[in-house]
């Protein structure tokens, strides 16, 4: 039985192109994405959403909460608590003030599209309710980029709590691609009080799943998902609390997964560098003896 791994029929033709050289790849912009983790008495769960089948990019996959950088969220320094933009920096693989925007988006997004913020009045404390018109008014705010992530905290007098995220991967959308993302994915627990909400215009649905669930989902064929979130969902199987993942994050390696295909006789190779199990092989055009591998359209559902 196929499993749920999301593949566009569209690929083989823009693998083609770029092996020929007619597909001129794009840049990828940067993005954030985060595996929010809550305890329960049968181990910890994730929170996903399934994207709406209507979207462009990954109809009908589930994913978690997330998406781009806002060029604003490194103009200037934000309230900032845990550690230091110069230590993320150098976890993330990139300068200060790419890692700000990019901790900044993980944070930002998570509470644009669950309702969740990772942030307090002070660097001990967190909010504990984000309910309330009020608040509302905000996340639309910062949803339609009225309103800044640095002048929400500001407004709020908030400061981001950096230290409640630990950085988990890090992968970039394959250079055949119409739409690129180089993506942080990270891990962060739910804060007390707190709970998550489907406000996301891109998700039709959202869960509370065991990682265990969801990936034997997704080896049936059932839950659609793109390489990089099964590969992160399954990394999480190992910890039986929340906190465990967290304190296993530093340990993480975050040397960027890229896709690449390549020419073999009468096929072509796509595979994402040490994950064997999404390796796909394509007919070539004059190929008629091999078998496209077809996508799964299950799936009931973002990074």
């Amino acid at each position: 039985m196929a499993n749920g791994q999301w593949y566009p029929p569209e690929w083989p033709d823009r693998i083609r192109a770029l092996a020929d050289g007619s597909l001129t790849p794009v840049a990828p912009r940067r993005a954030a994405t985060v595996l929010l983790l809550k305890d329960t008495p049968d181990g910890p769960v994730v929170h996903m959403l399934r994207r709406r089948a209507s979207m462009a990019f990954a109809g009908g996959a589930y994913a978690y909460p997330g998406g781009g950088v806002d060029p604003r969220d490194d103009d200037r320094q934000i309230r900032w608590a845990g550690p230091t933009r110069a230590w993320w920096a150098d976890r993330l693989g990139v300068d200060a003030a790419a890692a700000q925007a990019i901790v900044c988006a993980a944070v930002r997004e998570t509470y644009e599209e669950a309702g969740v913020l990772l942030a307090g009045p002070d660097p001990d404390s967190v909010v504990s309710d984000t309910t309330g018109d009020d608040w509302e008014a905000d996340r639309a705010a910062l949803v339609a980029r009225e309103l800044s992530f640095a002048e929400f905290l500001d407004r709020r007098g908030l400061v981001l709590r950096s230290d409640l995220l630990g950085a988990w991967a890090r992968w970039i959308t394959p250079e055949f691609e119409a739409r690129r993302y180089d993506t942080w994915f990270f891990v962060a627990a739910l804060p007390e009080g707190q709970r998550t909400r489907n406000a996301s215009t891109e998700a039709d649905r959202t869960v509370w799943i065991r990682p265990a669930e969801a990936a034997a989902g997704y080896d049936r064929g059932e839950l659609l998902m793109m390489p990089p979130t099964i590969a992160t969902l399954r990394r999480l199987l190992p910890y039986g609390t929340a906190a465990e993942a967290l304190a296993a994050a530093p340990a993480c390696e975050m040397t960027p997964v890229l896709a690449t295909a390549r020419l073999q006789g009468d096929e072509i190779i796509l595979s994402w560098p040490g994950h064997e199990e999404f390796t796909k092989h394509v007919p070539t055009a004059s190929s008629t003896t091999t078998a496209s591998p077809a996508p799964s359209t299950t799936g009931g559902g973002s990074a």
